[in-house]
């Protein structure tokens, strides 16, 4: 019998813990700490990269292994932030919902597609409130731009250039494959078989911990991974979308028979979206590393593109914007923005939120859905997932059949929807 949520009334702290504290989770405990949350426990596979964190929250329990956390303290703990490698998201989370445990995880959901329905599946079976980890979809520039859209100030939009210059040295991590043949003695501070978790045991390097996991395919999920949950939320959210029919991408400088343990320097995805509704099919377009979102026909002389962020292009104008929740948003040409901005802004139709920890916690307290749940996040997960497994087989169109969850048109592809875990884990 599945585990049910502690009701918690409008006026009760919720107790959280915090799994995978050392950089990005810490950030994420620190913004639901500051919005009320009580920090109950703090779980980490490595002490001292988490020394600090543990530090600042010196009345939270530690723990090394989530597993031990939830076993011993189960009864005292209400919800979880997972902020651990994209591999590890699944089976944490899981576990965690199993138990009746409410869930704040980072973006991307999860490292596979099957495990991102696996956790849309189970947060609808256990009743629990959820939230992806995509900041910016709290936002009030994501809401005007939907509200843009949705009042056809740029006219129907047919297709999306997106993409995302960043931290090119983490995602291609080309330079590095030469080393990883070489003998590294794993810190005492760090249970590397713990980090290792569900995927297939591979020897410790530095290499990959920490940070420079986001680059290796095994553990994380490059650029796209990494960014498309920000930088595509604005368009998945004002257009509807929900799975594309095919992917196909193009990488530059790179081979994957021989490079294929990491990412590529430069990556173009397009994704296929079918007709929903009333809107036409929309053609989404991911730029990353080296190529840039590229000047289209229609933009002005003297635009500047962002290195991330987006263009929403439409039948009278188009709609520019940065990275996390449309940061930045305005309408082009600017004859178009004073039409619509001041007393002609379009009617405000979503509701206006404090922050994105904000709405998770309020979201439990009111026995509501967060903003940005799994039943939302899971589809846009899934449509990064399917571009990062197209990498892997660059120059190919793969066809996706969204309710069979399986390419038609490509075997080998389908063998990463669903990859083997190794001995002792199962989702």
């Amino acid at each position: 019998m599945a585990a049910r949520a502690r009701r918690i009334s409008p006026n009760d702290r919720v107790n959280v813990a915090g799994i995978g504290i050392g950089s990005q989770g810490g950030a994420d405990i620190d913004a639901v700490a500051g919005e009320g949350g009580n920090i109950v426990a703090l779980c980490d596979v490595d002490a001292q990269y988490a020394a600090k964190k543990f530090a600042q929250y010196p009345k939270a329990t530690q723990f090394r292994d989530f597993r031990v956390m939830l076993d011993k303290m189960d009864r005292e703990i209400d919800a979880v932030v997972i902020g651990t490698p994209d591999h590890s998201h699944a089976v944490i989370a899981l576990e965690a919902m199993k138990r009746g445990k409410h869930v704040y995880c980072e973006k991307p959901l999860a490292h596979t597609v099957q495990e991102v329905r696996a956790l849309m599946a189970a947060a609808r079976k256990h009743k629990v409130v959820t939230q992806l980890g995509n900041q910016g979809h709290s936002s009030g520039s994501i809401r005007l731009l939907c509200e843009w859209v949705w009042a056809d100030a740029i006219g129907p939009v047919h297709t999306v250039h997106a993409g995302c210059d960043a931290f090119k040295d983490v995602y291609c991590q080309i330079r590095n494959l030469d080393k990883l043949g070489q003998t590294y003695e794993v810190p005492k501070e760090l249970d590397y078989d713990l980090w290792i978790g569900p995927v297939p045991f591979r020897p410790y390097t530095p290499f990959w911990v920490h940070w420079n996991w986001r680059g290796w395919l095994p553990f994380g999920t490059g650029t796209i991974g990494d960014w498309f949950c920000h930088v595509i939320d604005p368009a998945f959210w004002a257009l509807d979308l929900d799975a594309p029919t095919s992917v196909r991408a193009e990488v530059a400088d790179y081979d994957p028979a021989s490079q294929g343990l990491t990412y590529p320097p430069a990556t173009t995805i397009t994704f296929e979206f079918p007709a929903r509704g009333k809107r036409g099919p929309v053609k989404v377009v991911w730029h990353d590393g080296n190529n840039p979102i590229p000047r289209i026909d229609g933009l002005p002389v003297d635009e500047k593109l962002p290195g991330t962020g987006a263009l929403l292009c439409g039948a009278r104008g188009m709609i520019l914007h940065g990275s996390h929740g449309g940061g930045g948003c305005r309408i082009l040409p600017d004859k178009l923005m004073d039409e619509h901005s001041g007393k002609n802004a379009p009617t405000e139709k979503i509701p206006r939120v404090k922050s994105h920890a904000w709405d998770w916690l309020e979201a439990i307290r009111a026995g509501r859905q967060a903003g940005s749940h799994f039943g939302y996040g899971g589809p846009l997960t899934q449509t990064a997932l399917l571009g990062a497994i197209a990498i892997r087989f660059p120059g190919q169109t793969l066809e996706w059949n969204d309710r069979k969850a399986r390419f038609t048109n490509h075997a080998a592809a389908n063998a990463y929807v669903n990859p083997p875990y190794r001995r002792g884990w199962k989702l």
